[in-house]
């Protein structure tokens, strides 16, 4: 198995290519240990030092590090991670429901503003972010403000570049389409993010005392 690996607008994350497909539809983000649980291949790639997160796009892995490891170290191990699971024949979900398609399907009781959001970000926004390793997700859409919340995850979450790429691309063109959308805003970190991130500092305090 070869496996290329591409860089990313994000030097903390890096794509890992298996030359086979990772998710059919949809893409998952995990972003502490704990959610890895959910997954064979995460679980064995947060189990190496230096991660903090980790992103299955439709045939690439993008894994995002500590700014205290440097690649060199960090990718023999991710390599190995990667081709121990596809060799293994595990499933990538130990939930086989559990694809990650479902943030960005369109469901009945949308409303028509928030059905034309999710379209424009899958037909459009979606392919271009994934092309460098990360994703999008439709959050909330305040019809007083107008303002659309989105999360941006694997190699654009943190990502220094992601503010001008929220602004000056993804907002323009969501006002520009649709009429109703009056700002685009990043939304604010889930529970679960948070308290992973809070783990992984204490962890890291812990060793380095």
């Amino acid at each position: 198995m070869f496996i290329q690996t591409q860089p990313t607008p994000n030097p903390a994350s890096l794509m890992f290519i298996p030359g086979q497909k990772v998710l059919e539809g949809g893409s998952k983000s995990f972003t502490s240990a704990r959610e890895a649980m959910a997954s064979p291949l995460a679980k064995k790639l947060f189990a190496i030092d230096g991660v903090t997160q980790v992103f299955f796009g439709s045939d690439f892995v993008t894994v995002t590090k500590s700014e205290d490891y440097g690649w060199a170290v960090l990718k023999p191990d991710v390599f190995a991670a990667i081709m121990d699971h596809y060799s293994s024949g595990e499933a990538l979900f130990y939930d086989e429901q559990d694809t990650g398609a479902a943030e960005h399907m369109i469901h009945e009781d949308d409303d028509e503003v928030v059905a034309m959001i999710k379209e424009l970000l899958e037909t459009r926004i979606r392919p271009a972010v994934q092309e460098d390793g990360g994703d999008i997700v439709f959050r909330t859409w305040d019809p007083e403000s107008g303002v659309v919340k989105l999360k941006m995850m694997g190699a654009c979450s943190g990502c220094p570049s992601s503010a001008v790429t929220l602004k000056s691309g993804i907002e323009n063109m969501l006002m520009h389409y649709i009429p109703e959308v009056r700002g685009v805003e990043e939304a604010e970190p889930d529970e679960g993010e948070n308290e992973g991130l809070k783990a992984f500092a204490k962890l890291e305090q812990h060793l380095s005392n």
